[in-house]
């Protein structure tokens, strides 16, 4: 199948080639503003099927909307019509195209003029009226608020909220991506004269910086946003795309002495945290139990033994664990434990704990094994 993409250089128009190309679609017409304009009449004449994201949302004159999304809409029908291809045209329009300015206006024409080929043609036409996208390569003040936020937040710059109640309706781009392809493939989504991408999500303008400044916040405080929400989990995403590339790495705090080093991962409320256990040959580490913290130990480099004692019981339990094979033993309540580094390099251990330390609750009681 030939595939030709309009806007391809365009945030919607790279996610989709990249995502076509991951499906096995490899023969893509790939148009853009810098393309020579006589290549169109050859992708309109040889293509299977169009996706037409090309488009003007900022233009420096209000004129270029017309220009932009009507247009250039107009010249690509007109040459598919040349070439009596019926190839069907999906077109990213806007839910601007509701409303009587010049940007919803010009998408309204784009819209219309796709449905007057479809009655001319019998081509299918597919028409998204997309709300605001997210997701990896927008760009900021240009594309979406959250790209704004994102690429500001990322380098300590400010970001403007003029009205923090406002609501907006976001649609991420890998979502956009899943229903495209269903399109490409004769199953739109459609929801009475339009289609539609069925996953979107609603966020307060004021709720979405909070959101986004807490995650650079989390490089500090180590907490893990929330990924079993869907919007947090693709904003996350999103605002990692715009770490400058300088700024890939942070560096933890390791906490240490003259036995090793004990260095704090990551935390979340929900699932505890995650530590990392450095011990120096001989060092003996532990020796406590508790009520109901629980932890699991990996060791992951070096050898080490873990003891365990019930806290009325005489009996000491042994678990010889090494790198060489990585297995979990987990610390039940009630026991007192320790880890020793048996080998002759540094002991790695990768600590789990069910709930994040809270110095004035620390339930950890210490007792020799």
């Amino acid at each position: 199948m030939k595939i030709l993409v309009t806007g391809a250089k365009g945030f919607v128009g790279k996610n989709l080639i990249a995502e076509l190309n991951n499906k096995g679609y490899n023969d893509i017409f790939k148009f853009t503003r810098e393309s020579d304009p006589f290549l169109l009449d050859k992708y309109t004449k040889e293509c299977d099927f169009v996706f037409h994201l090309a488009g003007v949302n900022r233009p420096k004159n209000e004129n270029e909307f017309m220009e932009g999304n009507f247009g250039f809409t107009s010249q690509l029908l007109e040459l598919l019509k040349k070439h009596d291809n019926k190839a069907p045209v999906l077109i990213t329009s806007s839910i601007q195209a509701e409303k009587d300015n010049p940007y919803g206006r010009s998408k309204k024409s784009g819209e219309d003029l796709l449905l007057k080929h479809y009655y001319e043609t019998d081509a299918k036409a597919y028409v998204y009226r997309l709300p605001n996208i997210f997701g990896k390569w927008s760009k900021p003040n240009y594309n979406t608020v959250v790209a704004t936020f994102c690429h500001n937040v990322a380098r300590g710059l400010d970001i403007q909220i003029n009205n923090p109640d406002t609501e907006l309706n976001l649609c991420y781009i890998d979502d956009v991506l899943e229903e495209f392809i269903k399109a490409l493939e004769g199953r739109p989504t459609v929801q009475g004269d339009f289609c539609v991408v069925p996953v979107t999500h609603s966020i307060k303008l004021k709720k979405l910086a909070e959101l986004i400044r807490s995650f650079k916040d989390s490089r500090i405080n180590l907490n893990v946003p929330d990924m079993e929400e869907p919007l947090t989990k693709k904003l996350y995403s999103t605002y990692l795309s715009f770490l400058p590339e300088d700024q890939f790495s942070y560096n933890l705090k390791m906490n240490c002495d003259q036995r090793g080093s004990f260095t704090e991962f990551m935390r979340t409320p929900e699932r505890g945290q995650v530590s990392v256990n450095v011990s120096k040959p001989g060092i003996n580490k532990g020796n406590h139990w508790h009520h109901t913290k629980n932890e699991k130990f990996l060791v992951v480099s070096g050898e080490g033994l873990i003891r365990f004692r019930k806290i009325d019981s005489e009996e000491i339990i042994e678990y010889r664990v090494s790198g060489e094979k990585l297995q979990v033993v987990d610390i039940p309540t009630g026991y007192i434990h320790s880890i020793i580094n048996v080998g002759e390099r540094e002991l790695v251990t990768v600590m789990w704990a069910n709930e994040c330390f809270d110095p004035e609750k620390p339930d950890t009681y210490f007792v020799e094994v």
